[in-house]
């Protein structure tokens, strides 16, 4: 079950919502873990134990560190929780690419392959680390109050509208909203609004750029003009994709009395790539600062030091999205230029390019970026870069030329638009009257569950992390 599903809009969120409301102020955190496993069961009812088995250990092992009789048995605490999150992580999502490498380093020298096990891929598995680790570390520093209860703790690490795909929330952030949530009209519309919000960036931008980009990353030659517009066309189907399961995430805990934080802010904007990184999945950001950046030792170890702790943040956060060298690489390549910018002075939103050039130097960075984020393999990649170099001619192809549809384009060109000016249009949204934002807002759902009906398939990009 995914949010852009007539199943969810009309069916469980509705259900949910209204057993929520029921229910006594005591058993809302029952209501959210059963809602929440009934959610994700719906994809896998065995895997159901995984997500229980982590948010037990996490649970175990912050008690343990916290309350530990000595502190050497906090850390051991704090180490075996941790590396146990990290094992079942690495076990179901590293496995397969670690038997990979080794069979075929073994058929290199003459040994025999080796037998790859059939291994599924639990939805939001990634999302659901991280956010126990970050409880397991908090709570044994004690920058953050331990859970009230385990039930509580269940609910958080469950918790159905970014379980399986964020942001990557903290339980300190949540801990006083789970003792004490405030519920209004307003808070409930607001949350109904920017659910609208969400659901109409990924059905009527996303789903219609994404046929163009697909169809563009499967050429083997592609032109110039083939390989930009399919480097274009996935920075606006990914953009607009995870940007608006993030605004449907904060809708739907703003239905429910949370307030979870914000993961863009008009990342397509910056001046630089380390602006990028303050505006793209801010919650991921944050946390490979806090809890890898930091640790490994910041920038308080000396200016090689640094640049070698921003090169494997980056490295480890491309590896966190998937067990596949095109992510390695993606994450190298911007720790690269993080590096660089750093060397010669950026900090904060400072941008170290040329004013006239900060912006086009930015996003050709992310763009070229994002070509070796969305190939299947790296020589995949290497085609589409060959393609923008224009080694495979320069204009569109008569048999691709002809498979572009309007709407896409349509799309394309609206996501960029919006993803220039979307910010200052929130801002007048905001600054308008209440009945003109909850029209807007009635009207983009009414255009969103239009065109999702006609659709038979939206998943969206971020569950296969």
């Amino acid at each position: 079950m995914i949010f852009s599903s007539a199943i969810f809009i009309f069916g469980f969120l509705p259900f949910f919502l209204a057993v929520y409301y029921l229910a006594p102020r005591r058993a809302k955190s029952w209501v959210i873990l059963l809602g929440s496993y009934a959610f994700y069961g719906w994809w896998r009812v065995d895997y159901l134990a995984v997500v229980f088995g982590i948010s037990l250990i996490s649970y175990l092992a912050a008690q343990v560190a916290l309350y530990g009789a000595t502190e050497r048995r906090r850390i051991w605490a704090l180490r075996l929780g941790v590396t146990s999150v990290l094992l079942v992580l690495g076990y179901f999502k590293y496995t397969m690419f670690i038997l990979g490498g080794l069979g075929d380093l073994s058929q290199a020298i003459g040994g025999v392959g080796i037998t790859m096990p059939q291994i599924i891929l639990p939805i939001g598995i990634s999302f659901h680390a991280f956010q126990s680790i970050s409880y397991i570390v908090d709570v044994s520093r004690e920058d953050a109050p331990p859970a009230r209860n385990i039930v509580d703790f269940l609910a958080f690490g469950s918790l159905f509208p970014q379980l399986i795909a964020g942001p990557v929330l903290r339980y300190k952030d949540l801990a006083d909203q789970f003792r004490t949530r405030k519920h209004s009209v307003e808070i409930f519309a607001n949350g109904i609004a920017r659910f609208a919000q969400g659901l109409a960036m990924k059905v009527l931008i996303a789903d219609n750029v994404a046929p163009l980009a697909d169809r563009l990353f499967a050429l083997s030659n592609p032109t110039a003009a083939e390989a930009w517009l399919a480097a274009g066309a996935y920075s606006i189907q990914l953009l607009f994709d995870f940007a608006g399961y993030s605004a449907m995430a904060i809708g739907l805990g703003l239905m429910m009395g949370f307030r979870f934080v914000e993961n863009f802010d008009a990342p397509y904007t910056s001046q630089s790539i380390t602006e990028f990184w303050r505006r793209w999945h801010i919650s991921l950001s944050q946390w490979l600062r806090d809890y890898l950046y930091v640790p490994l030792g910041g920038n308080r170890r000396g200016t090689l030091r640094t640049y070698v702790n921003l090169m494997l943040t980056m490295v480890l956060g491309g590896l966190w999205h998937g067990a596949n060298w095109t992510f390695i690489l993606w994450g190298a390549w911007h720790g690269g230029w993080l590096a660089v910018e750093r060397m010669f002075g950026a900090k904060g939103t400072k941008s170290v390019w040329p004013k006239s050039i900060a912006w086009p130097a930015t996003m050709l960075i992310v763009m070229i970026g994002w070509v070796m984020f969305r190939a299947q393999d790296v020589a995949q990649a290497i085609a589409i870069y060959r393609g923008m170099l224009g080694l495979h001619g320069i204009a569109l192809s008569e048999e691709n030329s002809w498979q572009i549809q309007n709407t896409e384009i349509t799309a394309l060109l609206l996501g960029f638009a919006l993803s220039l000016c979307g910010a200052t249009l929130v801002s007048m949204t905001a600054h308008s009257p209440a009945v003109a934002r909850r029209f807007g807002a009635a009207l983009l759902m009414s255009c969103a569950c239009t065109a999702l009906i006609a659709q038979t398939h939206s998943p969206f990009l971020y569950f296969q992390f």
